[in-house]
């Protein structure tokens, strides 16, 4: 991209319109740190050229260049009518709007692929589910019984050469599973091994699972949460998975696999669950305050399918009482007298 000038119109003193936070929300929405530089340099002044704008950022031409052109790819400078051949900045209230909006199109994609991905694992599960207990059949094992389950979990843990991957649905986790998985995954990663774990929003909200998640990013893994999820996972070092029988029912027991095509599969689902999620210590962004949590969307979503409040609370990993004081909530902020009006007015709104 050449030097240029840019449009000066309305440029001063913009960078000051984003509200508090709104700098950091620029990084969770995909701007890097130099990007956003680049974009509060043009806001705040946007003459000068490339070398002009280096200098003042103390940033190198390259680096200025590259933050342009990811600006331009989003929608963030557009040229300018005053001065052919420049640009100038897109007001911040109007530019954030456009990463939201860019930002649920992409989510919405995904959650169609993890909607499908989730189909398949399920039905790859009850391919399997006729199995004995605690045998091996073309690189399926049936495992019965928590021991036989925490024995082959120990096992894989000790075999571990690369990564560790696992989703936790339900929100807190017991005290037992949390002291089972500590000396396991603190092993792990004194050796290395690179974790992953996705857990439930809901988990957010139970202090010794947030304490246990919150220990495992400060020894090294990496975690990150999400309103809805699929059935437990974990999936060691891409070549072995181990997901429940049954997911209501967990100690119905374990499958096992090592089937390339399975393992294969059910990774492709971590990853769209991971890339879906977001990080442990970030909140999601939100377009405006009327607008519902992704929490709070999916339980909309969930309700509107016909969903009972009961169930509604077990997919979230939350408590009854705890979604039926959203619903309540949700209904105020619509002005709905009824769960009816609310899923209407959620539609118009654009919610779901």
């Amino acid at each position: 991209m050449p030097d240029f000038a840019y449009d000066r119109g309305g440029g001063a003193g913009r960078a000051a319109q984003l509200p508090p936070g709104g700098w950091e929300m620029l990084q969770t929405l995909g701007l890097g740190a130099d990007v956003e530089a680049v974009y509060r340099g043009m806001l705040a002044d946007p003459s000068g050229g490339i070398a002009e704008l280096s200098a003042r950022l103390g940033l190198t031409e390259t680096q200025v260049r590259e933050g342009l052109d990811r600006l331009v790819d989003l929608d963030l400078l557009r040229p300018s009518r005053d001065c052919p051949g420049g640009l100038r900045a897109v007001r911040p209230e109007l530019g954030l709007e456009l990463l939201l909006r860019r930002q649920e199109e992409e989510l919405a994609r995904q959650q169609q692929e993890l909607a499908r991905s989730k189909a398949a694992a399920a039905q790859v599960v009850s391919e399997f589910a006729e199995l004995s207990p605690n045998t091996e059949v073309d690189g399926a094992e049936r495992l019965v019984g928590m021991d036989a389950i925490h024995g082959r979990l120990e096992q894989l843990a000790h075999d571990l050469s690369r990564e560790c991957l696992a989703i936790l649905p339900g929100g807190a986790l017991s005290e037992a599973s949390l002291e089972a998985s500590r000396p396991l995954d603190r092993r792990a990663l004194a050796r290395g091994i690179e974790m992953r774990s996705v857990y439930q929003d809901s988990a957010r909200n139970d202090p010794a699972t947030l304490a246990y998640a919150r220990w495992l990013t400060e020894e090294g893994g990496q975690v990150r949460t999400s309103p809805l999820l699929p059935p437990r996972l974990l999936i060691f070092d891409r070549t072995v998975a181990v997901v429940p029988i049954d997911p209501d029912h967990s100690r119905l027991g374990a499958l096992c696999t090592s089937a390339p095509g399975i393992v294969a599969s059910l990774t492709n689902l971590f990853e769209q669950t991971w890339d879906s999620a977001g990080p442990l210590g970030a909140d999601r962004p939100r377009p405006s305050d009327t607008r519902p949590t992704a929490t709070e969307l999916e339980l909309l979503k969930l309700l509107a399918s016909g969903m009972t409040d009961e169930a509604a609370a077990k997919r979230l990993g939350v408590s009854l009482r705890t979604v039926r004081r959203q619903m309540a909530a949700l209904m105020e902020r619509l002005h709905a007298t009824s769960r009816f009006e609310a899923g209407l007015k959620a539609a118009q709104q654009g919610w779901l």
